[in-house]
């Protein structure tokens, strides 16, 4: 059974799972040899061992299918990213694994994310990160100060009041993130996480300071 574009497809259709599977997993070994403008639907479904009009039962093109692949790898880890822990003497070696954590999979999959990330990227994919990682801050905010005046979120991942510390923190990790891929990853993911935590820090004793 065809997926439709309009993700109708039953969840439960492992032959349909494992098609999905195998195109992203082929596009992601494709961008590590060559720039994601210059990959197409033909390359992708010959790694993926499958036929163009397979592709195009489940994808409109190599974009589409770049941007699912990205957005579906960074959810789990933008819900890891790290916040303040009133509980705990010493957040920092937790936090910086996380944020490490972070960056070691863009690393990882550096082809695709700078693909979809840099000047000629996906205004989607910058979008959909910049509002899941503004909507884990907005909750490590309200839980570090007890609620303050943060409106409580509801509604689903992407659903947030305007909360202007989360919105700038989003936007200036998508910034990093993408101005180190641009770069070719000069700094470790250790690194980078030691470097961005304590902007972390600063953001959240800033804002639990005004309340």
């Amino acid at each position: 059974m065809a997926t439709t574009k309009d993700g109708s497809t039953p969840s439960g259709d492992r032959r349909v799972r494992r098609t999905h599977a195998a195109l992203a997993h082929a596009l992601i070994q494709l961008v590590e040899e060559q720039d994601l403008s210059r990959i197409g639907v033909a390359d992708v479904a010959e790694r993926a061992g499958v036929s163009r009009s397979t592709f195009y039962d489940h994808y409109r093109d190599v974009h589409e299918l770049a941007e699912v692949a990205c957005t579906a790898m960074i959810d789990d880890l933008i819900e890891s990213l790290p916040g303040p822990d009133p509980g705990s003497a010493d957040p920092e070696p937790e936090a910086t694994r996380s944020l490490e954590a972070f960056f070691a999979s863009l690393a990882e999959h550096t082809g695709l994310y700078r693909g979809l990330l840099g000047p000629q990227g996906s205004a989607r994919v910058v979008d959909h990160i910049r509002r899941r990682i503004a909507a884990t801050v907005h909750d490590h905010l309200r839980r570090a100060t007890a609620g303050g005046d943060l409106p409580e979120r509801t509604g689903p991942p992407l659903d947030i009041p305007h909360d202007v510390p989360a919105a700038f923190t989003a936007g200036a990790l998508i910034g990093v993130a993408a101005d180190w891929l641009q770069r070719g990853c000069p700094r470790s993911p250790a690194e980078m996480a030691a470097l961005t935590w304590p902007l972390f820090t600063t953001l959240y004793h800033v804002d639990a300071g005004r309340r």
